[in-house]
């Protein structure tokens, strides 16, 4: 089987080519476009994400098949994300993704953006490897979930953030700092060359709604801001070295708030479900802080730890295929009227079989 999948649920304009083939899942491409027209707003503007997506996507996937060597007459099926993300970008990915199914009378199937990141570790450690049940992690610029996985495509929501999300936390503060666009990856830099310790940041601590695991970001992040208004920032210090050591401190100090609550919480999360398999995925899945305190932490608990490449932890088309794939397998297909779901509710009843 060929499939074509498609990604434009924020401001990355991905395609890909996957071959499930006797051997196994092949890669064939995956083509990622990013938008760097938002760095001048040092975030993302969701009316010229939806823009750049309608003028970028046809030579997106006309590059992804022409890398993988495939015709257009020769993929047997399409997968694309609708949702969770911008309503503008999911439409312009899900109106392209139906139309050319449509067209080539190939069945289509939508895909959630959460299910795609934790695909990815599958695609890149191999479907031999990663199985369910496990507790995951999805935490992003737009996620943070922590779900119970018990079959690819079926989960349980243990906990999720009640503002903002982990990254979007790393991008604004990264923004507070005067890091540049996108924060967070610079932010993550920063801190590898400051203190850990420099500076107490809270971490919160929430009540019992849902077993403890909800998470919180945004009184993190008011304590950053608070912090750096006492301290006079941006105008001191004034020395560059000085302002160098200061920048670096700050961010450890925050980069060590966020990992301890993502780390306790997925521990947590797999206490209370008495599962031995955790799994990360998402753009914060790539922070090497976040990456070396997981290890070493099943290491201790001897629990197993599945966490892609960092070049499958950002948005791409390849996870989506892969989720697309567990789905096409058990004869799941959507309609050609799929709609795109801006939020995480209400994900029941979007396939059908018969592909």
């Amino acid at each position: 089987m060929n499939l074509l999948a498609i990604e434009t649920s924020c401001d990355d304009t991905c395609a890909a080519v996957l071959h499930d083939g006797p051997d196994g899942v092949a890669l064939l491409s995956n083509q990622i476009s990013s938008q760097m027209i938002h760095a001048e707003f040092e975030g993302v503007v969701p009316e010229l994400a939806s823009r750049e997506h309608m003028r970028l996507l046809g030579p997106v996937v006309r590059r992804a098949l022409a890398e993988a060597g495939i015709a257009l007459g020769e993929l047997n099926a399409l997968a694309v994300t609708n949702g969770p993300g911008l309503i503008g970008s999911l439409l312009v990915g899900l109106s392209f993704g139906k139309a050319l199914a449509y067209a080539l009378e190939l069945p289509v199937v939508g895909i959630n953006h959460i299910e795609g990141h934790l695909a990815s570790a599958a695609l890149d450690l191999g479907e031999a490897l990663v199985v369910p049940p496990f507790v995951g992690l999805v935490a992003s610029g737009g996620h943070t979930e922590i779900v119970r996985v018990t079959a690819w495509g079926r989960w349980d929501l243990l906990g999720a953030t009640r503002d903002d999300a982990a990254g979007e936390a790393f991008d604004k503060v990264g923004k507070l700092l005067r890091l540049g666009f996108p924060g967070g990856p610079a932010l993550s830099r920063a801190a590898a060359k400051g203190r850990t310790d420099a500076y107490d940041f809270p971490r919160a601590r929430l009540g019992i709604e849902r077993g403890g695991l909800d998470l919180s970001f945004s009184g993190l992040k008011t304590a950053v801001k608070l912090f750096l208004d006492r301290a006079g920032w941006p105008q001191e210090p004034r020395d560059p070295g000085e302002r160098e050591h200061f920048v670096a401190d700050v961010a450890a100090s925050f980069q060590e708030a966020v990992v301890d609550v993502l780390t306790a919480k997925l521990l947590k999360a797999a206490e209370v479900s008495d599962t031995r398999c955790l799994l990360i995925a998402g753009g914060v899945a790539a922070n090497a802080a976040l990456r070396a305190r997981l290890q070493g932490a099943a290491r201790e608990r001897g629990l197993t730890l599945w966490i892609p490449d960092t070049r499958f932890c950002g948005d791409n088309a390849a996870m989506i295929g892969m989720a697309g794939l567990h789905h096409l397998r058990r004869g799941e297909r959507s309609r050609y009227d799929l709609a795109a779901i801006p939020n995480l509710d209400d994900w029941e009843g979007f396939y059908e079989s018969g592909v």
